[in-house]
């Protein structure tokens, strides 16, 4: 079966720039993940936390060079993550700046169709766009196209980030363009959390699953939110985490949203993408353990009223 390959600018992406002698060693005091093991070939997904464990952002890092750093994150949280960090900086070799009128970020996806659907024309002569030979084949992998930076965020479906200067479009001639909801389903589907200025500083580490997702290094120094993180690893169970949901009942979701399950559980939403039959998927923080969705013609998500919604399992195993 052939791969489709669509693509769309994520123009909610920005760019943070980070830069300097001690750009790594000044990350690595701040964020949740080894910033050490950031490399050409290597990019990391990590987070930035208040004093209280507590998830201000989350960044994608992508060496430049090694003293020359990119983060990819909400641009609705740059100037308070450069604004926040920038405290810090005292008279370490660092320069933080907000560069995204200097980028396009560019989600890329490579996907089977759906079992049934009819058959599309190549994308290219040779079946996939003449690039495809040089993604990364590994998730969090980095390969240079051209003048972008191509990072693999997820094994299946393929899905990766092409991050590109302005002056020179992200090489996708051969994809097919694709909305805004395809892309952020298979997020939530894959389980992969996301922080907005409606979530910053809602969830401690562990709630959005960053032990799980590899963004949490537990044997590097210390960093600001260490001990809070450090303790609900070493010393008891996350009793509430980041969980997936399809709605039973049409309803729009939203960042930040809060509310109950049907079965009495209260969670708040972390990301959430509607269907074309107006159901929506979501990933929500709440208590671990799940019911069924009530029977069709459930409760309707009214102002206070429960929500009828169905559990669904993420791709990956939480940690005990």
């Amino acid at each position: 079966m052939s791969t489709e390959w669509n693509s769309l600018s994520l123009d909610s992406l920005g760019v943070l720039r980070a830069r300097g002698a001690d750009v790594v060693s000044f990350l690595q005091g701040q964020l949740s993940n080894d910033v050490a093991l950031l490399g050409p070939e290597r990019s990391l997904l990590a987070g930035y936390h208040n004093p209280q464990g507590r998830v201000i952002a989350l960044l994608r890092l992508v060496q430049l060079a090694p003293d020359d750093l990119l983060a990819i994150l909400p641009r609705e949280l740059i100037a308070v993550v450069v604004q926040r960090l920038g405290k810090f900086v005292l008279r370490a070799k660092v320069k933080l700046a907000d560069d995204s009128a200097a980028w396009t970020v560019t989600g890329l996806m490579g996907c089977a169709p759906p079992a049934g659907a009819a058959a599309s024309a190549p994308a290219s002569a040779g079946g996939v766009p003449s690039f495809a030979d040089a993604l990364p084949a590994t998730v969090n992998g980095v390969t240079r196209i051209d003048a972008s930076l191509a990072l693999r965020l997820a094994e299946e479906p393929g899905r990766w980030l092409l991050v590109s200067p302005l002056a020179q479009p992200p090489p996708v001639s051969g994809c097919s363009p694709v909305g805004a909801e395809v892309w952020q389903r298979l997020a939530i589907a894959a389980g992969e959390p996301q922080v907005y200025a409606a979530t910053s500083e809602a969830f401690v580490a562990q709630m959005l699953n960053l032990d799980a997702l590899g963004a949490i290094a537990f044997d590097k120094g210390c960093y600001t939110g260490q001990e809070i993180i450090a303790r609900a690893h070493y010393r008891g169970k996350v009793k509430r985490r980041l969980q997936r949901f399809r709605t039973a009942v049409p309803a729009q979701l939203k960042p930040g949203d809060d509310g109950e399950l049907g079965d009495g559980r209260s969670f708040k939403v972390v990301d959430a993408a509607q269907r074309t039959d107006g159901l929506c998927e979501f990933l929500a923080v709440t208590t671990l353990g799940h019911v069924d969705a009530e029977p069709a013609g459930g409760r309707a998500p009214a102002e206070g009223a429960p929500l009828s919604a169905e559990w669904l399992a993420l791709p990956y195993v939480l940690p005990d």
